[in-house]
């Protein structure tokens, strides 16, 4: 993934972004050469939070199909969290 210093961000603005992100999905900044943040388009932020959803998901559906689920009512569920707290 190629990187954008802290001061090419600096000098260049946000053209610096646009420049990287016109050939990759996502681009990282860098600050005194390390590496902080990692920029992207908003199109691949909302497909990263599709992916993100859609695994939560399938890890409710495989819990609920092997029996990993609790059924109570909210005074119940309230009860048990202060048990555990």
């Amino acid at each position: 993934m190629p990187n954008i210093s802290a001061n090419d961000l600096k000098t260049k603005g946000i053209s610096a972004i646009e420049a990287v992100l016109a050939n990759q999905p996502e681009a990282i900044i860098s600050v005194r050469g390390k590496e902080r943040f990692v920029v992207m388009d908003i199109e691949q932020y909302h497909y990263l939070r599709e992916c993100e959803l859609e695994s939560a998901l399938a890890q409710s559906r495989a819990d609920i199909a092997a029996g990993r689920f609790v059924k109570e009512s909210a005074d119940e569920h309230v009860a048990r969290l202060k048990a555990v707290l």
